[in-house]
């Protein structure tokens, strides 16, 4: 029997986070994971982070992947990959497949971070080739270079079928429709807006009635549910489509800590069965940590904090730091956590309907209705100002965790304020040069810079533009609203890359000036 100080099972965010933690003060740490690759969703996660500096905020996923493995190599870790653990016992006896052999390792203390898997939807049709999770899609594309479908209809609003969509489009693919039984979209607006104005149509409080196809999926029905989740007769929409995503949520993968006997519990405002644990990951087993998903469902940088935690309180726990020390790392991490838990989409506002923000502003029921805000609410949200000459129009709506763009603007024309969940405002006494920083630090591609005049009836809109091929110089084609529809002809004035961009691409439009404060998107004409 072999053995560690501290085993860790799962190199995913919150994994790699408390193995680095725990190596750094001298633990012997290994870690297990059944992929090919660690890093687990970080690298099919190709979208900027949000948050602040301290969350790795504006870098994307799979940066931030490499950054982790970087620092574990670093640290000493040990990740042994293509290592499935299928058992943890008493005495914190851990059980690993590696290819055909069967190893038992022993270890003072173990953190589980296996994270969760994707739920499942079951219609008429939804076991045809063809019908896919979204987290299958997101390898797809983004790990193995393979386009998942021509035809897609997404199922689900909240922040991973949000973010997959706009993945999707990226990749070429034609996203028909984005689908939800819920009555309001479930994700972040910033993501719904971005998927939106490319033309995208959302069909809320409507689910799937069934596929359609004989050997893989050729159609798909969709239907509108009343507020019970019932069929309404008559509403039956058809899409032909080769390809269903589901993007329904996710359930912790805990199978492990009920099998040591671990105290457990359903919880569905933390995705289902999870471990009884308190703040830092204890468990009722004295040693046995949790940190992620597992532990209830959030984002990456959330999982991340969580994984430093466990690993603290793990090197606490064996001897290698006194709790003075501990207690003192683990408040800072905590008031991290705790601001990316604030806002609008904090863990105790699942489920509720936010009628206004912070700052007591209106929210944009067409945002949460139809994934963006209309042209008649937008001018209530701060960050979107008139000014001559060049300025940010910043059409961040709701009160997310994110701060990058006060801290990239040279000028300080941006503020957020100490609350990092804040509505962003233009500084009123500010001057934009036109940089385009705010707009490429944007994880939710939600600044334009806006000359509204050019002096001779056109107005300029600079848009983040993240899209391959990039248009030329002189390129003719339309400008799309909000809602993704034509607003009016536009011509590509310039496209600027550079370093400090991190491939987000700036786009300027030129387009006639009485819709500068309305053209949002860039089509070229085919």
């Amino acid at each position: 029997m072999k053995r560690h100080d501290l085993i860790i099972v799962g190199a995913g965010p919150s994994g790699l986070s408390a193995a680095i933690e725990a190596a750094k003060r001298g633990l012997d740490v290994v870690v297990f994971d059944e992929n090919e690759k660690p890093g687990g969703q970080l690298f099919k996660q190709i979208h900027k982070f949000f948050g602040s500096k301290e969350h790795r905020a504006k870098v994307r996923g799979f940066v931030i992947g490499r950054q982790l493995l970087d620092e574990a190599a670093q640290a000493g870790v040990k990740v042994v990959l293509n290592a499935t653990v299928i058992g943890l016992y008493q005495d914190k006896e851990v059980v690993v497949k590696i290819g055909e052999e069967i190893i038992h390792y022993k270890a003072d203390a173990v953190v589980i971070a296996t994270g969760a898997a994707e739920n499942m939807v079951t219609f008429p049709g939804w076991t045809l080739p063809g019908v896919i999770g979204a987290g299958a899609a997101q390898t797809m594309m983004n790990l193995h270079g393979v386009l998942p479908g021509k035809k897609v209809l997404m199922l689900g609003s909240g922040n991973v079928g949000l973010v997959v969509s706009f993945q999707l489009l990226q990749c070429g693919c034609d996203v028909v429709a984005l689908v939800d039984a819920a009555p309001r979209v479930g994700g972040y607006g910033v993501h719904a807006a971005k998927v939106a104005r490319c033309g995208v149509p959302f069909y809320l409080s409507h689910t799937i009635v069934k596929a359609e196809g004989e050997e893989s999926v050729t159609g798909v029905t969709i239907a509108e549910v009343d507020e019970k989740f019932n069929f309404i007769p008559g509403t039956e929409k058809h899409f032909d489509v080769d390809t269903i995503c589901l993007a329904v949520g996710l359930s912790p993968m805990s199978q492990l800590l009920k099998m040591a006997g671990a105290k457990m519990e359903d919880n569905p405002r933390r995705g289902g069965q999870v471990p009884v644990c308190d703040e830092y990951g204890r468990t009722s087993l004295p040693g046995v940590f949790v940190a992620g998903d597992v532990s209830g469902i959030e984002e990456a940088s959330s999982a991340m904090i969580e994984g430093r935690m466990a690993g603290i309180v793990a090197s606490e726990y064996l001897g290698y730091i006194e709790k003075e020390a501990m207690d003192g790392e683990l408040g800072s991490l905590e008031e991290a956590l705790n601001g990316l838990r604030q806002g609008m989409f904090a863990p105790e506002n699942r489920g509720k309907a936010i009628e206004k923000t912070e700052e007591g502003i209106d929210v944009s029921a067409n945002l949460l209705k139809r994934g963006y805000v209309a042209d008649d609410e937008i001018e209530r949200f701060p960050g979107v100002t008139h000014k001559k000459g060049i300025h940010p129009v910043i059409e961040c709506t709701q009160n997310i965790p994110c701060n990058p763009c006060q801290d990239a603007c040279p000028k300080k024309c941006i503020s957020i304020g100490s609350n990092i969940t804040s509505l962003p405002i233009v500084a009123p006494e500010s001057e934009c040069i036109g940089c385009g920083m705010c707009v490429a630090s944007c994880s939710g591609q939600a600044i334009f810079l806006v000359d509204e005049d050019l002096g001779d009836g056109t107005a300029s809109v600079t848009l983040p533009y993240e899209f391959l091929p990039l248009p030329a110089e002189g390129t003719k084609g339309i400008a799309l609203g909000r809602n993704g529809q034509k607003v009016c002809e536009a011509e590509v004035m310039s496209v600027k890359s550079a370093k400090a961009f991190d491939k987000t691409h700036l786009l300027t439009m030129r387009v006639p000036k009485e819709y500068a404060m309305s053209a949002r998107f860039f089509r070229a004409c085919e």
